[in-house]
């Protein structure tokens, strides 16, 4: 196919201390999150000045593949639009046919399926389309959890974290149980995003030779009757220390650079848990300033303007899903909905 741009499409993040409540009200428009847990969440980001490292590390990453892209003698230009915070990805669609862009290749920065790790993002891209007239068409690159660069990144990444005797934990961000048994097409089963974390923490074990391993969940932010995946980062230290365990080694796999929730949640939080239990904490990388992920970006790209082979490491039934911009089966990631509530008239 052919491509005018690359648009490295973002979930977004503030930059300003003014910036951090906008930003969580855009996150959580039609969510149902109470006050209380956007007040709880705005402290973590005034803990760090009211900045979210993401934006910055996208730009770092944007110019490692435009720099890659020039290496390999590609000549596409890069536009960086956001789901939640500025740029919004609207006005870069805007911007981009402005510029003259009539298609281009759209580079998600989550490696997985499910609905807010790729059907979101199908969203974001009819939205912003839907808001400029005539606007290019934008095709998403696939999934890239079992890619051998990523897997190769997040490998070397354990080794440099590795402490002796340390347990090795893979997390990664939790979603409601309903829509993980939703993400995927009708008739594959669902949990598509859980069993492609857990496919990529195989992968990334079995490179660095750990035989055993933990799969866990961060950053949970829903009302606590609604169930999320399990367990929680922080009890699973508590339930690793009740059986003897002494150091952990915890890899982000979830994750592919070291926003918020990887410096709040793992860094802050898990790690403080470690220190009051007397464990030994170290925290792998995240893959987004490894060399070898502006070469995987690249890769995806060309696997599109010049037919190069998919290259993966995995049998997994589901890991060719959205592959070479395929769009989601029909039902694919859904939310489910919720059955109507009947009207109850209460007695005081």
């Amino acid at each position: 196919m052919m491509a005018d741009a690359l648009l490295w499409l973002s979930f977004g993040g503030p930059e300003s201390p003014a910036d951090v409540r906008p930003f969580l009200e855009n996150v959580t428009r039609g969510r149902g999150v109470p006050p209380e847990r956007l007040d709880e969440v705005e402290a973590h980001y005034q803990h760090f000045g009211g900045v979210s490292p993401i934006n910055r590390l996208n730009r770092e990453a944007i110019d490692a593949v435009r720099e890659e892209l020039e290496r390999q003698g590609v000549d596409l230009p890069i536009y960086f639009g956001n789901r939640n915070w500025h740029p919004m990805v609207e006005d870069t669609v805007a911007q981009m046919k402005a510029d003259g862009v009539r298609s281009a290749l759209v580079f998600p920065t989550s490696a997985y399926g499910g609905y807010s790790a790729c059907r979101q993002y199908d969203e974001d891209i009819a939205r912003a389309r839907a808001a400029v007239p005539d606007a290019p068409d934008l095709t998403k690159l696939r999934h890239y959890f079992d890619h051998p660069l990523f897997v190769a990144a997040a490998a070397d990444a354990v080794r440099e974290a590795t402490i002796p005797g340390g347990r090795l934990v893979f997390t990664a961000h939790s979603v409601p149980d309903s829509a993980d048994v939703a993400a995927g097409p009708p008739g594959e089963g669902g949990r598509r995003y859980s069993r492609q974390v857990a496919e990529a923490a195989r992968l990334v074990a079995a490179e660095v030779g750990a035989a055993e391993y933990d799969v866990v969940w961060q950053s949970r932010s829903g009302p606590p009757h609604i169930p999320w995946l399990e367990p929680d980062i922080v009890d699973h230290l508590e339930a690793l220390h009740g059986k003897g365990v002494r150091a952990v080694v915890v890899c982000p796999i979830g994750f592919v650079s070291d926003h918020l929730e990887v410096v709040w949640d793992l860094d802050t939080e898990a790690a403080d848990k470690a220190r009051e239990l007397g464990m030994d904490f170290a925290r792998a990388a995240t893959p987004g300033t490894d060399p070898r992920f502006a070469e995987l970006v690249v890769e995806l790209v060309r696997e599109n303007l010049a037919g190069a082979p998919a290259r993966k490491m995995s049998d997994f039934t589901l890991a060719g899903a959205t592959r070479n911009g395929d769009p989601c089966a029909i039902g694919c990631c859904e939310p489910r909905r919720r059955p109507a509530t009947p009207n109850v008239t209460r007695t005081p």
